[in-house]
């Protein structure tokens, strides 16, 4: 099993940035909702934690707390290009460090939590469409799907 001491610190430092730049893409892909979208991200990682014992790596990254620095990009295409950088830098790594299984398990819990995070909240005027995910959201979920193949 792999699993943090299998990390450098820079490299680990990637590994737990991957979700919650995934999550923040998602959060940012549609105006709105961020508070409960955030909360919903938190509760994907405390739920992860649930499992725990199944995999070293995904404890190792469920305990850590969620955290991502929005605040040092200017522009959103600057932020989405920087949040998928930090999703294809965490594969790299994990390819190298981990095995097949648990790389799958990380994809697996990135993509949940990022679908999550997407369904928090009803889409349109005061959430009248019904939509539980929008158009711009699953264009992102695209993304992290693709940044993580």
């Amino acid at each position: 099993m792999t699993g943090k001491a299998d990390f450098t610190d820079e490299e680990w430092k990637l590994v737990l940035e991957g979700p919650p730049s995934a999550g923040l893409l998602v959060i940012t892909a549609d105006r709105g909702g961020s508070i409960r979208e955030t909360f919903s991200m938190a509760k994907a990682y405390t739920e992860a934690r649930k499992g725990h014992g199944e995999s070293e790596l995904l404890d190792a990254l469920t305990a850590a707390k969620p955290e991502t620095d929005h605040t040092r990009y200017q522009t959103e295409d600057e932020l989405k290009e920087a949040c998928l950088k930090h999703l294809t830098d965490s594969v790299d790594v994990l390819k190298s460090k981990a095995t097949g299984e648990e790389l799958d398990q990380y994809k697996q819990f990135v993509l949940g939590l990022v679908q999550r995070v997407a369904e928090a909240r009803k889409e349109g005027f005061m959430g009248l469409s019904g939509e539980r995910v929008s158009e711009a959201e699953k264009a992102a979920i695209g993304e992290i799907s693709a940044a993580l193949a």
